[in-house]
Formats: C-alpha cells, structure tokens, sequence
C-alpha cells in the first residue's frame, strides 16, 4: 500500500517544481498528520524501530541529573552539587517526546538533589502535538515542574539545554559532487510515483557550509549537509543567555564524515531496529511518512554553528567516557540484588564500546560561565 503521504507530495511538486530532499524529509518525519514522528507518540524501544539510551532504563536519565546538578551548582555559585540552594534553574529538552527521559531525569533528581530539583523550571520542546499531549501523565509527580511545553526553544534560558539524538533527525539536503560541479539532489513527480534528479544547489549556502568546514568532495561522492542542525544550534545557543548546551548524538568530525570510508552518503531510514538497504530505492524516496529517516551528525559544523552563537566548547566525547565520569556511584559494590544486576546490565549496554558507547558522542557547550572540571568530561576529550 502506497504511503498516505505520497499524494500530497505529488501536488506540492506539480504545484512549485521538484523539492529538495531536505524539503521532503521533513515532511516525511514531521508532516503534521502523516509525518513518522507526529503519527506516534513514542517511536522508540522494543516494539518501535530502533533503541535510544532511554530505552534502556531509568539510568541514563539519573546519570544527566547528576551532571545537570552539578551545572546547577556552577550556575549558582555554589560548592559541591546540593550543597547550596541553586538559583532558579531552567532545564530545557528538544526533542523531549512524551517526556520519558525528563521523567527518568526528575525522578533521580528528586531522590538525589532535593534542592536543585525544587528550583527546577522544565521546558520540553516538541514538534508533535501527539507526543506533547501525554507529557503531564509521563511526568506524573512531576508535572508540577512543567513551565513549559511547545515546538519551540523557549527565550532567557539560564541553565541546561539538551538534546538526545535530536540533530540526526533534522532533515539535510542531499548533494552530489560531479565532473562538471556540485549538484543537490532533489525530488520530482514521475506520474505516482517520486523519483530523484539532479540539479543545482537550491542555495548558496549548501557550498559555504563545505568550505567552512573544510570538506572536499570528489567526483560521484554524495553527502548530507545539514542546515536546519546548524540552524539550530545557532537558535539553541541564541535563546541560552547563561548556562550550558549539552548534545548526544552519533556522528564525525568533518574530516571522517566527508571521506572516501562514506562517499555514499549516510541518509538512512530505519525499520525493526536495522538499516534499510533496498534494491528498488531508498526507503524515504519509496514510503516517506512510513520510516524512519536519519543521517549522520557533522560535529564540525555543530561546534561552528555553537561558536557563532557565542558558546564554548567544553568537551566532545564518546558517551562511554561522559558516562564514566557519572557512574561511580550507580551500582554499590557488592551488591547482588536483582535491582543492582538489572543496573549493571543498563550501564554497560550504555558503556560498550562498539555499541552506544562509543557511536554516540557528547559535546558539552557552555556560554557565560566558567565550568572547568565536569564529571562527564574528567576523562578528557577522547573520541573513537
């Protein structure tokens, strides 16, 4: 069955011309009532298409509350984390979904930081309205805690933006590098059905971005270039006036992400926890709406577009080293309760390496504020 999506791509291309990829990804994910992520309010977990570190327990989110405290405590002014009664805290998650992660978060803050927690203001930023509406129940106790919930970052942030696997979801356009020049790939109607051409860049700002950023294509390499993320971190780190930025996603520097190892490209969609590779076309030209869609994430031009904003880069690192940095205290030795065996498991399959430990990255920003010594960079910045 053909996807719902496809006939009102059809007419917009018949009505304006063909759409950039970038143009029709978005609206494969984010289209108000056939986009992937607006149909469902959790796409995520065993039943879903693919794993996030939230799907494996309430662990990730304790561990990022024990490193927020700790910026609470920076912010204002304090000692060790708690030892002071923080400022009024805002506590910022795009991308936030029905709240899972924020509730995870809250949860161990409440047991563990009883002041920070109390001065907490939470702001979810979510485009779906779906998964907007069932934050109150996910948060429960919480709820009380919610300033505020909308599609955009709120203004005057004085503490912690974060995001978890958000710029990997933002949609890029996709280019080609020929003979003759640059070219982008677009999409354009062939009677029912969607079909790519080629054509010129649909804006001068698709080659500067592979300037700054030093990328060097050859002939017949294709490659994301990924302006709503750059976006986006310029707005993240326009709207934060005082505090921190902190960001996991999978991706490479530039110097990696434009290479010969991935001169196909990485657009991919995913279903059932695997990578398509389809012999008749991709999946998101093929069933938009119906996938999910992701590519790699330029940590060159995130640490760019974060400079332009006036943030400071702390820390990049694999999410192994982050977490270790947070996780001396998540299991008590010797202890052999089912409970502590069950957190054992969720912290390695957050640690290994080959896994989320070291394909997931943490990029730590900071703006306004002196932060040397975090837990989650006391390993330095080491990056696979």
């Amino acid at each position: 069955m053909p996807s719902p999506l496809i006939p009102s791509l059809l007419e917009r291309i018949r009505r304006t011309g063909p759409l950039t990829v970038a143009e029709l990804v978005d609206q494969a994910l984010y289209h108000e009532q056939l986009g992937y992520y607006s149909r469902a309010g959790q796409r995520s977990g065993r039943d879903g298409d693919f794993i996030t570190s939230v799907d494996v327990g309430p662990l990730f989110g304790e561990l990022l509350a024990a490193q927020f405290a700790e910026m609470a405590s920076i912010l204002s002014g304090g000692g060790p984390a708690g030892a002071e009664r923080p400022a009024p805290f805002d506590l910022v998650e795009a991308a936030a979904g029905n709240g899972r992660l924020a509730r995870d978060l809250l949860d161990a803050a409440a047991r563990r930081h009883p002041e920070w927690y109390r001065a907490t203001r939470l702001h979810l930023v979510e485009r779906s309205g779906r998964a907007r509406a069932g934050q109150p129940d996910t948060l429960g106790p919480h709820a009380a805690r919610l300033a505020s919930s909308s599609a955009d970052l709120p203004d005057g942030v004085h503490g912690v933006v974060y995001a978890n696997e958000l710029l990997d979801a933002l949609a890029p356009h996709l280019v080609v590098m020929r003979e003759d020049g640059l070219r982008e790939v677009h999409v354009d109607a062939d009677k029912d059905r969607l079909r790519t051409v080629e054509l010129r860049p649909s804006s001068a700002r698709i080659a500067e971005y592979l300037e700054r950023v030093g990328a060097r294509l050859e002939p017949g390499w294709h490659a994301e270039v990924n302006l709503q993320a750059a976006d986006w971190v310029r707005r993240a780190g326009t709207r934060l006036r005082r505090g921190f930025l902190v960001l996991v996603d999978y991706g490479f520097e530039a110097p990696a992400l434009y290479s010969a190892a991935r001169a196909a490209g990485t657009l991919t969609t995913c279903r059932r926890h695997a990578a398509e590779g389809r012999e008749d076309g991709p999946g998101w030209l093929l069933e938009p709406g119906e996938r999910d869609i992701t590519s790699h994430v330029d940590w060159t031009g995130v640490r760019l577009a974060a400079q332009d904003a006036g943030l400071r880069l702390l820390g990049l690192v694999d999410q192994t080293y982050f977490l270790l940095g947070l996780a001396r205290t998540a299991v008590a030795d010797g202890d052999a309760s089912p409970e502590a065996a069950r957190r054992r498991l969720a912290l390695k399959t957050l640690l290994l390496p080959g896994g989320m430990g070291s394909t997931h990255k943490v990029a730590i920003f900071a703006k306004g504020v002196d932060a040397a010594g975090l837990q989650g960079l006391s390993f330095g910045g080491r990056v696979t």
